[in-house]
């Protein structure tokens, strides 16, 4: 944020009342590859703002009104979040629009494999994670004002027309299994059981866990939030079993007895019970969640290159990140294609 912006900033969160006579500091935070994200400091006050990227945006991309919406919904419920403390929808302070949020001091988990921490607080952290998503599903988009948040019914076919529209209209050329992936999975749709109330980016970075007990104390990043499929959204926290862990935030291949992490199986048992008091689904349902998953987080990635070619990318490391979509997307196929030889 360059110091015009900056005092502008400044000025405006004075006129508000949420900082003092002190000068202002501004620091970006790491992480939230979509919207640029960052610490403010007036004094012993401390906020986090969270902006739309500048440049150009992809229809209904980076809904950071959205995210303000949910977690103003969320501050009494179950899941924890930050407070919601400002919303303001035009560009002339910061470039974009923009929110305030409450700064949650606590620990952010970068590494699903933990490393540093005891096996039994490995299992804890995880138990915690399981915990937190599943009362995220159980709770009543009706009873916390978001009925109309989203289109409950039919989730996954629109999320699979959205990306694939979203590769078709990119500059950036589809991989081969991404185009394989377009046409498989609209012709192999479950059928939604339920709807919920789903967080669409659930996984250990997006959690802040209490600074010395294994307790989130804040669930982040709620810009592909909306209501729909929870089993889909369960499913993409899952990838990370299915990811290797030198390719990018995962824990595959990996010896998880020996690290004191449960197997995706128990974890996902652990699941079910806790929001249905099932313990099983069908074995290529289940797959066909995880591979629409993989598929629909290379086309994020995919995202990401494209703005880091056109120079609107948020983080340094986005370059890097975007080449990880083709891999993602050949694991998707990978997943899918096993399924259609189990069935």
């Amino acid at each position: 944020m360059n110091a015009d912006l900056q005092a502008q900033l400044q000025a405006w969160l004075r006129e508000q009342g949420h900082i003092g006579t002190t000068p202002l500091e501004v620091k970006p935070l790491t992480g939230g590859q979509s919207n640029p994200t960052y610490l403010l400091r007036s004094g012993e006050q401390q906020l986090v703002l969270r902006k739309q990227p500048d440049g150009p945006l992809l229809k209904s991309a980076h809904a950071i009104d959205r995210e303000y919406r949910v977690i103003a919904a969320l501050r009494d419920s179950t899941v924890p979040v930050p407070n919601a403390l400002a919303w303001y929808d035009d560009a002339n302070i910061v470039g974009t629009p923009f929110y305030l949020m409450e700064y949650l001091e606590g620990r952010v988990f970068v590494d699903q494999s933990l490393p540093g921490v005891s096996n039994a607080e490995r299992e804890a952290i995880y138990r915690e994670m399981n915990r937190v998503i599943a009362a995220l599903h159980k709770i009543d988009p009706d009873k916390i004002g978001l009925s109309d948040y989203g289109r409950r019914e039919g989730f996954v076919a629109r999320q699979v027309d959205r990306w694939s529209r979203n590769l078709q209209a990119s500059p950036l050329a589809p991989s081969e299994d991404m185009a394989f992936m377009m046409e498989w999975l609209p012709q192999h749709l479950p059928t939604q059981t339920r709807s919920a109330l789903i967080h669409g980016d659930y996984r250990l970075d997006n959690l802040i866990f209490h600074p010395t007990e294994l307790r989130v104390i804040g669930v982040l990043d709620w810009e592909l939030s909306t209501l729909g499929d929870p089993m889909s959204d369960f499913a993409y926290h899952c990838m990370s079993w299915h990811i290797p862990h030198d390719l990018w935030r995962g824990i595959g291949g990996l010896d998880l007895r020996a690290l004191g992490i449960p197997d995706e199986a128990s974890y996902r048992r652990w699941y079910l019970q806790r929001v249905s008091g099932e313990a099983t689904i069908d074995e290529a349902t289940w797959r066909f969640y995880l591979g629409f998953n993989l598929f629909r987080m290379s086309a994020i990635l995919h995202g990401i290159a494209e703005r880091a070619q056109q120079g609107n990318a948020n983080s340094d490391d986005a370059v890097a990140t975007g080449r990880k979509a083709v891999p993602l997307a050949t694991l998707a196929r990978r997943m899918v294609e096993v399924a259609s030889i189990s069935a």
